[in-house]
């Protein structure tokens, strides 16, 4: 009951973020979030592609601007988000991520992918440059890798993009599961409520300058000792046992 598993299931049209499919992650994502039970999302997709982007046949001139609009509204929503939410995300990569795909990987708190995996924003190839996934790859690689993806269109290989920081770990196809889970079992192991503040300030002091982010992180770490689990944590240390968390 501790993990939640979502999982891409449309390995027909390459499990592509379709307006429905938005909607349906972003229920996914926030139904019961706030639980004492739930510590962990892991996404993940069937089929060779793990995600190829949003369907473009949604995004043909046949429908409107307003259409269009919805489409990358709620797209952007989602991946803000996985990173506002008060548990960890655990994108879980098998296959190939393009363009929202690959943008969905780089939004998630954690990555771990296999071997065969593959990173790549395609959309310059298309004539409909990857303006949005290039946020959250920004955000994640260093300005000439992200650029060099943007500008090119070619994938990353999963070492390529573990060296460059787009993924956390890459491990063998069928070590995959058992990896992804052993992070799962650990972050399951610490208090719900201190991973949530901690997971809440480094996103907050990330947009910060360092000054202001001392000063914001040190009121915190003052504030996370006035938490039950913060006392806990600490007594359990002192007397040698085991943390009993309150959540």
């Amino acid at each position: 009951g501790f993990y939640r598993n979502i999982i891409l299931n449309n390995p027909r049209k390459r499990n592509a973020l379709s307006l429905s499919m938005l909607q349906s992650l972003r229920e996914d994502l926030l139904h019961d979030v706030k639980g004492k039970d739930l510590r962990v999302i892991i996404i993940s997709a069937e089929g060779p592609v793990f995600c190829s982007g949003h369907d473009l046949k949604e995004l043909s001139s046949e429908d409107d601007v307003k259409h269009h609009s919805q489409v990358f509204e709620i797209c952007a929503e989602v991946m803000t988000l996985i990173q506002k939410l008060p548990v960890p995300v655990i994108a879980k990569v098998n296959g190939l991520a393009t363009a929202a795909g690959c943008q969905l990987v780089a939004s998630c708190d954690i990555a771990v992918a296999s071997e065969k995996s593959q990173f790549a924003t395609p959309g310059v190839n298309i004539g409909l440059f990857c303006s949005t996934p290039g946020v959250a790859l920004g955000r994640s690689l260093p300005r000439k890798v992200a650029l060099e993806m943007l500008f090119t269109g070619e994938p990353l290989s999963a070492q390529e993009a573990l060296m460059h920081g787009l993924v956390s770990k890459v491990v063998p196809e069928d070590k995959l599961e058992e990896e992804t889970m052993k992070i799962s079992h650990k972050i399951c192991e610490s208090s719900k409520s201190v991973l949530a503040l901690g997971k809440a300030t480094f996103y907050r002091q990330m947009t910060q300058d360092l000054d202001a982010a001392y000063k914001m992180t040190t009121q915190v770490m003052v504030d996370n000792l006035t938490l039950r689990d913060g006392q806990e944590g600490i007594e359990a240390f002192i007397q040698k046992r085991k943390p009993v968390w309150s959540h």
